[in-house]
């Protein structure tokens, strides 16, 4: 038997319950991350360019600096949770300091007057793109007990392949599970090795019958969230000016996915007959990605005073790894049984691709004293995939993203005013669900307020923005499909350092 450190590893043939829907529209969205500026304005910088996060939206923007330039940004985020779970309530907040953005732009200039072709730029920007993290804690007394998840997960499975040889480990019997019969079938050994399930037959090893060993009645229940990381860009980026009132540019990017989360459950019951009276379960999620996009986009003055941009992103090809670790305890009135099989279960990757976006720009300059821009972006995220395609579990959750998602759209607006050497931004933005129904994830709205001061060739800014969005998850795929409605709401605060070099 392998071993990584003191933990056996299971090679899973099937996936894991983690690459579902959720983490697919989770690892689909991007927030709103970059520069002081850029979050000041609420992102609506389509048109405008002349800023290093402007290039998240539209490549054709380092083609508006006049100057090469550098920046970097620190950012302050706070996230609130008010959880409503079975007639109960919680609250959890979270704070986090990370570096939000550093990129540089190098403007080159054409010396000939004669040429169309005015300058060219090269610029690298890195960009969160969206923050993993999170915590939540739902509690509340239920009427359905854990028990329904291993259930639903024995339901069919010989016995023969639950329990375990004479001379076989808890450990290599949940590790050969994994490698030869998946998922689904380790945690119905959890379920039947923990006594939350029983065997209607334990003497007939062909039996796939199965009962819960947990009475009916209530249950007092604690769900715990807890999830680190984020996904980030990198942008190596060319643009150029033609004559006086076109700008193009490209992207290639690349990105990645740092990604952990810890789940725990709690279940307690005082119901006459129960064989089970505390069940804990806990699961463990470790996800690393990397991938590939590219972004076209342009941008025009249509006279002194007004400027468009169109931009095209495409979908980003990502491939993924994940690891996972489970462990279950139960109590009864013989004491406290603990099954830790020690096992990393290490999944084939797989690949995913995300929605393109398409962005539709307009802003209009009141000389160089004023400005308001607007933003519109549109991204149909029923087109996500899981590929290998003919993998059966993907092509049933390709399927339930064709039928539960939606295109969505966003709306961004933002002015600036300035006056002498200060700035002073504000900013609104609006996203739509990615899901059909607007309840599993809710409409997202936001508003931002932002300062900046210019020193010349350098330039300290300011910005605080702030966004609230609805959360409806399920606490478990199978069995215990209950959800918690999560209002969420962000407050950051971001600082940016920006330089002629």
């Amino acid at each position: 038997m392998k071993k990584l450190f003191f933990a056996f590893i299971a090679i899973a043939s099937m996936t894991v319950e983690a690459q579902t829907i959720k983490d697919a529209v989770q690892y689909s969205t991007t927030e709103l991350n970059g520069t002081a500026r850029y979050r000041a304005m609420s992102g609506a910088f389509g048109a405008l360019g002349g800023d290093l996060s402007s290039l998240n939206i539209n490549p054709a923007g380092s083609a508006v600096f006049l100057n090469s330039s550098a920046a970097i940004t620190l950012n302050i985020e706070n996230s609130d949770n008010d959880v409503s779970f079975m007639n109960s309530f919680t609250s959890t907040s979270e704070s986090n300091l990370d570096l939000g953005q550093v990129g540089a732009v190098m403007v080159f200039n054409n010396r000939n007057e004669n040429n169309d072709w005015r300058k060219f730029t090269l610029g690298f920007n890195y960009n969160k793109t969206a923050s993993f993290e999170d915590d939540f804690l739902a509690m509340g007394r239920n009427t359905r007990s854990i028990d329904r998840y291993f259930l639903g997960y024995a339901d069919g499975i010989p016995l023969d392949l639950l329990v375990p040889y004479e001379d076989e480990t808890v450990s290599e019997l949940y590790s050969y599970l994994g490698e030869n019969e998946g998922f689904g079938a380790q945690q119905a050994f959890l379920g039947l090795r923990s006594e939350v399930i029983l065997a209607d037959d334990p003497d007939d090893f062909t039996s796939t019958s199965y009962s819960s060993n947990v009475a009916p009645g209530t249950f007092d229940q604690e769900y715990s969230y807890a999830a680190t990381g984020l996904n980030g860009k990198f942008a190596f980026n060319f643009a150029t000016q033609f004559q006086d009132y076109l700008y193009l540019g490209i992207n290639l990017n690349t990105h990645f996915i740092n990604y952990d989360k810890f789940t725990s459950f709690y279940e307690t019951n005082n119901n006459p007959g129960s064989g089970i009276n505390e069940i804990y379960f806990e699961n463990r999620l470790s996800t690393l990605g990397s991938g590939f996009s590219f972004q076209l986009g342009g941008l025009a003055k249509i006279n002194d005073n007004v400027r468009a941009g169109l931009a095209y992103e495409s979908p980003t090809w990502y491939t993924i790894s994940e690891e996972t670790t489970e462990y279950i305890e139960t109590v009864n009135n013989d004491g406290v049984l603990a099954v830790n099989p020690n096992v990393i279960n290490v999944y084939p990757d797989y690949k995913l691709q995300t929605p393109s976006t398409y962005t539709g720009s307009l802003a209009y300059l009141f000389g160089s004293q004023a400005l308001i821009s607007f933003d519109y972006s549109y991204k149909d995220y029923s087109t996500t995939k899981f590929k290998p395609k003919g993998d059966p579990e993907f092509a049933f959750q390709n399927s339930l993203m064709e039928n539960e998602l939606q295109g969505a759209s966003s709306y961004r607006i933002g002015g600036e005013y300035r006056l002498a050497g200060w700035s002073l931004r504000g900013g609104y933005r609006f996203e739509e669900s990615p899901y059909s129904d607007g309840s599993t994830i809710g409409d997202l709205t936001g508003y931002s307020l932002g300062v900046g001061y210019n020193f010349g060739n350098v330039k300290i800014d300011a910005a605080y923005d702030a966004s609230e969005q609805d959360f409806n998850p399920q606490l478990f795929q199978v069995g215990l499909t209950g959800r918690a409605f999560i209002n969420r709401t962000d407050n950051n605060f971001t600082l940016t350092v920006s330089f002629g070099i």
